[in-house]
């Protein structure tokens, strides 16, 4: 298999750690994919999920509560003591003969390579996390739609926050999400768009989901730098 080593993939691979792409996912979201694939008779309770942006794994642990077995790995280490190995998934070569499912919210920048080299590795299906606004362009639709179209595009009707480097129960955002599925190793012939519905996030969103912020005793806070004395 060749490996996806152009110019600009080379550069961003070797990118400052705290300029990554990396918007952790809120686990309700990967809940709602999760269900919606055991919805298509997915057996994925016998299979493995790759996730190989996993971040501080906030996919990775829902998934793990579906799947039989999921390996998480990163470019980098975010400090989760869940992470399997640094591994680059563009550039390193892959650790089995075909993975059962790729899935990840991929930096966004570099997309389109994941998604790619995940349809050439994985044997049961991928599944990736993207802006909406991914399914526009020229150059994604020539290089990955008009040939590899994915069998279902699941769009959330609310929206998903991300905040850079960090997971926020609280955060907003103006972007809109959806899922872009490829059931199985086939090119599919057409695209079911279908709608992950409102209400699926208090559904699915779970006490424990995001990190508790340490409490500060009155005047224990430290000073922003810059702040005045």
């Amino acid at each position: 298999m060749t490996q996806n080593r152009s110019s600009a993939v080379m550069a961003q691979r070797h990118e400052a750690h705290d300029s990554l792409d990396f918007f952790p996912t809120p686990p309700w979201a990967t809940r709602a994919l999760c269900e919606w694939l055991q919805g298509q008779g997915q057996p994925i309770d016998q299979l493995r999920a790759t996730e190989p942006a996993c971040g501080q794994g906030d996919m990775a642990r829902p998934l793990a509560e579906y799947f039989g077995d999921v390996w998480a790995s990163d470019v980098h280490d975010h400090g989760w003591t869940g992470l399997c190995e640094i591994w680059d998934f563009l550039l390193s070569p892959p650790h089995r003969d075909a993975d059962d499912w790729i899935i990840t919210n991929p930096p966004f920048r570099l997309a389109l390579p994941f998604i790619q080299l995940a349809r050439m590795r994985a044997a049961a299906g991928v599944a990736m996390l993207v802006r909406t606004s991914f399914l526009e362009g020229g150059e994604r639709y020539r290089e990955l739609f008009a040939d590899d179209r994915p069998t279902h595009v699941l769009q959330f009707c609310e929206r998903v926050p991300m905040a850079k480097g960090r997971l926020d129960a609280k955060g907003s955002t103006a972007t809109a999400y959806c899922w872009l599925v490829w059931l199985g190793a086939d090119r599919a012939l057409e695209t079911v768009f279908d709608w992950i519905p409102p209400g699926t996030r208090k559904r699915l969103e779970l006490p424990g989901d995001y990190p508790t912020a340490p409490k500060l005793e009155p005047g224990s806070a430290p000073l922003l730098e810059g702040a005045r004395t």
